[in-house]
Formats: C-alpha cells, sequence, structure tokens
C-alpha cells in the first residue's frame, strides 16, 4: 500500500476513534455535534489528536458536503470558488490560525447565517491567534494528548487490521509497545508512523515480523514532529521552571528539546518574552540578555547556539521575578476596551496653525524646565486620573523605581517597608 500506515488507520466511524473521552461522553459537545446537532467548532490541540477526523465525522453525521482545506495553501480567492459550488457545508479548516486577520474575517458572514458549518483546527493558543469576532462564533474545545493506553490500543489495531499491517504476521512485545507509547507523548499519528518505521526495519524469520526497540543511531534518524507534544508540552515546563527560578530544571529541559529536534529561534524567542513578562524591571538587563542571544542564536546556529540558549535560560532562571510591567499592560488595554476619552487639552499636540488659539498644549508644563526634570502634572484623561496601572515591587532593581516614584509622590510610600 502507498498511502502511511497513519493514514490508512484514520477511523472512519465514532466507534473506531479513540481518546478523547471529555468530549465523546454522553454529554460532552462533540457528541452532541455527531448525534444531529451541529455547531461551529475550534479544535484546539497537539497534532495527532484526532482534530481531522473528527472533523469528518462531525461532516458525514450531518450528511453535509465536507470541505477540507488547510490555511497555509487556500487562500479567499480559492476559498470562494469552493463555497460557490457547495450547499451548506462542513468547512474544515486545518492550522486555521496560520489565516491573517482580513482572511478570518471572510467567514465570519458565513458562520453566523449558518450557511457554512466551521470546524476549524490549531495547535496553538486560539485565545491569541483567532479574531475575537470569529472566536466568539465557535465552540472553542481542548483536545487532550491520548494516553499510553489509548495508543497501545491503537497500535494493536494497526497490527491486525487488513488496512494496518494485517496482511502480515507481526509480533510486537510489550516492552516495545511501551516504548513507543512514551516516545509518540500522545500523538497517534507519532506513534503509527514509528510503528511503519519499526515494521520497515525489522526483517522477517520464517514470515514472522518481530519488532525491536531501535538503536539510538536509528532513533535519531527516525522522523521528529517539533509540532507535536514535544514541541507542546516541554515548552511550557521550560517556561514554568524559569519563572519558579530553577536553573537546574531549565537546563534539563532545554537538553530534552534541543536533543527532540526543536527549533532553537522558537526556544529563543521565547525566552525574550519571558524576560519581558516574569522578570521586567526586577532586572532591566535580562531583556538585553534576552535579545543579545536571540540574535547570536540567529548567527551561530547549531549545534553551539545551545551554549547560547544555556547562558541565558540561566542567567533569567535566577533573576528577580516581577510582572508589574505585564500587569500594567494587562490593566490598561483592560481599560481600553471599556472607554476612550479624548486626550487632555494641554497635551494635544499644538504645532499646525490656529490650534493654539484653542488652548491646545497651552498649559503644558515642560519637565526639562524644572531643576529634577520632574514637574507635578496630569497626564491621564479626567476620567481616568484615580486609575493605577503600574504598581512596582521591592524587587531588585525595581525598588529603586519605585523609591524614584515615592519620591515624587507617583506612589504611595509603604510605612512598613522603611
Amino acid at each position: 500500500m502507498s498511502e502511511p500506515l497513519a493514514y490508512r488507520m484514520r477511523p472512519q466511524t465514532i466507534e473506531e476513534f479513540v481518546g478523547q473521552k471529555h468530549l465523546l461522553g454522553k454529554d460532552g459537545l462533540l457528541s452532541k455535534s455527531l448525534s444531529g446537532k451541529p455547531t461551529s467548532l475550534l479544535l484546539w490541540g497537539p497534532p495527532g489528536t484526532g482534530k481531522t477526523t473528527l472533523a469528518h465525522l462531525i461532516g458525514k453525521a450531518t450528511s453535509r458536503q465536507t470541505i477540507v482545506i488547510n490555511a497555509v495553501t487556500t487562500g479567499i480567492p480559492d476559498l470562494k470558488k469552493l463555497l460557490a459550488q457547495a450547499d451548506h457545508p462542513v468547512l474544515f479548516v486545518d492550522e486555521i490560525h496560520r489565516w491573517s486577520k482580513s482572511q478570518q474575517d471572510f467567514l465570519l458572514p458565513f458562520v453566523e447565517s449558518g450557511e457554512v458549518l466551521l470546524v476549524g483546527s490549531t495547535t496553538e493558543n486560539p485565545y491569541y491567534e483567532v479574531i475575537g469576532p470569529l472566536l466568539s462564533r465557535l465552540r472553542v474545545l481542548r483536545l487532550e494528548p491520548l494516553s499510553d493506553e489509548d495508543i497501545k490500543e491503537i497500535l494493536k489495531k494497526a497490527i491486525i487490521d487488513p488496512k494496518g499491517l494485517g496482511e502480515f504476521t507481526i509480533e510486537m512485545p510489550e516492552e516495545v509497545m511501551d516504548f513507543v507509547a512514551q516516545v509518540s507523548a500522545g500523538d497517534a499519528r507519532s506513534a503509527l508512523n514509528l510503528l511503519e518505521d519499526l515494521f520497515n526495519l525489522s526483517v522477517p524469520v520464517d514470515g514472522k515480523y518481530t519488532l525491536q526497540i531501535p538503536s539510538e543511531d536509528v532513533l535519531r534518524r527516525l522522523p521528529y514532529d517539533k509540532t507535536g507534544d514535544e514541541h507542546y508540552q516541554v515548552i511550557s515546563a521550560f517556561i514554568k521552571c524559569i519563572r519558579g527560578s530553577d536553573p537546574d530544571a531549565a537546563v534539563y529541559w532545554l537538553s530534552r528539546m534541543l536533543k527532540s529536534g526543536e527549533d532553537p529561534t522558537f526556544i529563543a524567542r521565547r525566552l525574550v518574552i519571558l524576560a519581558a513578562e516574569d522578570i521586567g524591571l526586577a532586572d532591566p538587563w535580562a531583556l538585553l540578555i534576552a535579545q543579545s542571544g536571540f540574535s547570536a542564536v540567529e548567527q551561530i546556529g547549531i549545534p553551539e547556539c545551545g551554549l547560547i540558549l544555556s547562558e541565558v535560560a540561566v542567567y533569567l532562571a535566577q533573576a528577580p521575578k516581577s510582572n508589574s510591567t505585564a500587569r500594567a499592560l494587562w490593566a490598561a488595554q483592560e481599560t481600553v476596551e471599556k472607554t476612550t476619552p479624548p486626550v487632555p487639552i494641554h497635551l494635544r499636540n499644538a504645532n499646525f496653525r490656529g490650534l493654539k488659539n484653542l488652548g491646545w498644549g497651552r498649559d503644558y508644563k515642560y519637565p526639562h524646565d524644572h531643576k529634577s526634570g520632574f514637574v507635578k502634572q496630569e497626564y491621564l484623561p479626567k476620567e481616568l486620573l484615580d486609575s493605577k496601572f503600574f504598581e512596582p515591587t521591592d524587587i531588585g532593581f525595581e525598588k529603586r523605581i519605585k523609591e524614584r516614584m515615592e519620591s515624587r509622590g507617583q506612589v504611595e510610600k509603604d510605612d512598613k517597608n522603611e
């Protein structure tokens, strides 16, 4: 058979589907969609958890034509043609997070009117990658990595199923099955690909194929899906241990990612974000070091860039932590969502003819005209004068910033710390 084993073993009925019991139980949202009560969905989870399969099964259950597209290769002109030829289809958009805002906007009227039953899939956090108006019209369902027992069940089926390897006599010892379940880390596609690789590497004896755990050398040559669970879960552990100030754990998870073939620039990019979000002004050098590390990783490349990532990760792990600047941004963004008063007159740009006659900029106090370089005046709209977004801590360099703001009366003195 020319098709990959994972493709041949794709479930054709819900009874054949393995995993996601929290969604496919009696009262699960997917169960309702598959029982004839469809709704537009966004399936969010790591690769190999059944997103594409579930989209096809929803299409079968609703007796609608299913259009399957990939957001990377399909643009709006192609999509217009496909929708013009279909009547109320199920539209499955794989990697929907890859579409631009305008492309996602295009789907809105179709989804809102019910003309299209949209099933999108993404491995990325949809609350960051999918536009709000479209997200509000979808039910977001979180798919979890399959358990080891789920993976073993899939492997056993593939060995005996005529669509899989059923035409051969195969023995797969329990320790080999445990090994495949462990390294595939909840990804059914990865597990089936590895099973197929092990079968192709085995030599039949008296017509029987006995599968074995591959050597380290062979395992390194096997394909690695760096968008799979190794990418999805380990980066989470890596970030959390640095946030928790554990340099030993940081180096361990970093080594695990590099050994698995993770993109080092992806790791470096996440370190830059962490430096700004979780360290901030407690150590202003952290962001500079992380950004410098990112540039160096791009220039040096594999494998030496691991040395740079290790240095940055250890520095960030031992740095003092504060997310006060992140909290300030989040609080300000929340306020902007609620109200956007006009710019106060004394802060407006009066460099245009006639605007000074309107009073624009007239009462503005220029800080450099004052000896300290600071002058007390209001910089927020009057409706927001009591708002406090940035609240410095007593951690690291941020303590000096707090003391400076206290001396100016910008924050209240904390008598307990005197």
